[in-house]
């Protein structure tokens, strides 16, 4: 069992400790967004801090999502006084975006207040900076509700199956928003629609030419004749899958035009 304080979860996806389930899905929706690494691109000097962020998300929508977690992970913040009278921030500021609200309800059990930074309070738990290598392998969640990490010799194991998780969890929500969007196909195989390719031929030749390039027997003229969803369709594969298949710089470009085209009423970005 882990003999550190839980990171306050609650503060990482900008919720009260009394949110409903929608409520806490549609905020690890907006934490996800602002937070997922593939905003910028693989050299950029904040991935590892994104990539930080984006973990301690998961790490939160994994316990709160699920109710015996959640009242698990309640149980422990009463134990190590973390974030009892947590305020979430107002629509104009975020307690994980970089600004403060001005109010609130001061210094709060724990070390917690509104104008702390969660995440950085969770690395501190983590015993180092969110971008250290050790720091990075840890998961507060993960450690207690899996029972894994317990000894070096599990290490690898367990991060394996954290980040199938994690990636799991941000592909659900990232084919729901889309089938709301009508750019994934509300049948169930999530797979791209026309739309969704006539938004990725908008913004980005280079990924253009990867599809062009890996789907056999498609021309330019299938591009220009917005055939391209029909074809692809055919291959039978969920609109986040072509998404993890793209360059790493067309994904970033990608994933930032379909934030602010597709999500802008839901993320401040």
């Amino acid at each position: 069992m882990p003999t550190t304080r839980p990171p306050n979860y609650y503060a990482i996806l900008g919720i009260s400790p009394t949110a409903s389930t929608n409520q806490i899905r549609d905020a690890y929706k907006r934490a996800a967004l602002k937070t997922h690494p593939d905003r910028v691109a693989a050299d950029a000097p904040d991935r590892a801090e994104r990539t930080r962020k984006f973990q301690l998300v998961n790490d939160a929508y994994y316990t709160l999502s699920d109710p015996l977690r959640r009242r698990e992970y309640d149980e422990q913040r009463k134990i190590f006084g973390v974030g009892a009278d947590y305020v979430p921030p107002s629509s104009a500021s975020s307690s994980w975006g970089g600004s403060t609200t001005s109010g609130g309800s001061g210094g709060m059990p724990g070390g917690f207040d509104n104008t702390s930074d969660p995440f950085a309070e969770a690395d501190a738990g983590a015993g180092g900076a969110g971008t250290s290598p050790a720091s990075q392998a840890f998961s507060w969640a993960w450690n207690f509700f899996t029972k894994q990490n317990q000894n070096s010799n599990d290490n690898d194991r367990a991060q394996q199956d954290r980040e199938q998780t994690q990636n799991e969890q941000f592909a659900d929500v990232f084919e729901e928003m889309l089938r709301e969007e009508g750019m994934a196909e509300p049948d169930g195989t999530n797979r791209p629609t026309n739309k969704f390719w006539s938004l990725l031929g908008g913004i980005s030749g280079g990924a253009l030419g990867f599809i062009v390039a890996n789907v056999p027997g498609l021309l330019a003229g299938a591009v220009a004749g917005n055939r391209l969803g029909a074809i692809r369709d055919a291959k039978g594969k969920s609109v986040y899958a072509v998404f993890q298949e793209l360059p790493q710089d067309d994904k970033a470009r990608l994933l930032t035009q379909l934030a602010a085209k597709v999500f802008s009423h839901t993320v401040g970005i």
